[in-house]
């Protein structure tokens, strides 16, 4: 069990409103150091000018009403979300034509980036660890009506580069759920994406919990269950459903975590462990192995370093386009 002190937010719990009135200059430094670009925004570094606090500062363009909608409605689902496990929302502002949310500053990296340092003893307990927290979050997402939409590894950070605390990340796409509602949605990340989103089925709480299975069945091997040459056999694959053990990394995995994986994997969305009862899984709940997975590390390098190609491919192309996009602005 985590002690009170880990548990402890990043900042006290705030009552968030889009401020229209002043802009995030008008009460935070701004720096120009770049912590990231995503398809929607851009994160600097920046700190609060009262209290020295840093933080991170997302701008995100709604030249669109439908962009704007889209930014509210993520704001609305981070004031809701204050607990540890998830990235806290801090200020927002809108001055019209960009959404600016002030976010807690997360410096430890993406969990995979962490797994594979040389610092690191891969071992199916960390692993547990690891998912543990994990579920612990998506159970309180999901306590709170609401579905994730795009939990993947990318999306679950370290908190600090030397630490196990971990924090899931962009609720872009996440929604509010009512149980009495049909709810679909055709977005999401294909490797991670669920048979009923692939499908465009009914979603629900369940269609996060693939994606933690898929989630664990990479940590644990290094390994895509459904990943295929493009996004369309990707898909094909996911609605399929169909995957093994059979790869030699899994000999040094236990049976009660390929058990946890199994009741996560299920084609039939109303079989799938709940993230509650994820959490009451005997592969959670006891002691796992502490051997270390050498070949699960080493197949987990290859799989981030080819994350890391397609990721600056796509950035390249996006610059492209942008840059042709300017050059028409300019004629």
């Amino acid at each position: 069990m985590p002690n009170v002190a880990e548990l402890e937010p990043s900042f006290p719990r705030r009552t968030i409103e889009i401020h229209k009135d002043i802009t995030p200059n008008d009460l935070y430094e701004i720096s120009a150091e770049e912590l990231g670009r995503g398809k929607y925004g851009t994160v600097f570094l920046c700190r609060e000018r009262t209290t020295g606090l840093e933080l991170a500062a997302k701008f995100v363009p709604c030249p669109k009403r439908e962009d704007r909608r889209n930014m509210e409605r993520e704001i609305d689902i981070m004031r809701t979300l204050q607990h540890p496990r998830l990235i806290q929302i801090y200020d927002a502002f809108d001055d019209g034509k960009t959404i600016s949310i002030i976010l807690e500053l997360i410096l430890g990296g993406e969990l995979f980036e962490r797994v594979i340092g040389d610092d690191f003893e891969l071992t199916e307990r960390a692993c547990t660890v690891f998912m543990r927290q994990i579920c612990d979050a998506v159970d309180f997402i999901h306590s709170n009506n609401i579905i994730h939409l795009d939990l993947k590894p990318e999306n679950v950070l370290c908190l600090t580069k030397t630490g196990n605390r971990i924090k899931i990340i962009d609720f872009g796409l996440a929604r509010h759920y009512d149980p009495n509602k049909k709810l679909q949605v055709l977005f999401g990340t294909p490797e991670f994406a669920a048979p009923e989103v692939v499908n465009f089925e009914q979603i629900g709480f369940y269609t996060d919990m693939w994606s933690v299975g898929v989630i664990c069945y990479v940590l644990l091997s290094g390994l895509s269950p459904f990943m295929g040459d493009n996004d369309v056999e990707t898909m094909t694959n996911v609605t399929i459903g169909d995957y093994d053990f059979n790869d030699a990394t899994f000999d040094a995995v236990s049976d009660e975590a390929k058990d946890f994986i199994d009741k996560l994997l299920v084609k039939s969305s109303s079989d799938r462990l709940s993230a509650k009862g994820a959490l009451q899984h005997p592969w959670l709940q006891q002691s796992a192995q502490n051997i270390k997975l050498p070949a699960t590390k080493t197949k987990l390098k290859r799989y981030v370093i080819k994350k890391r190609w397609i990721k600056a491919v796509y950035t390249i192309i996006a610059l492209q386009r942008m840059g042709a996009k300017i050059d028409l602005d300019l004629l």
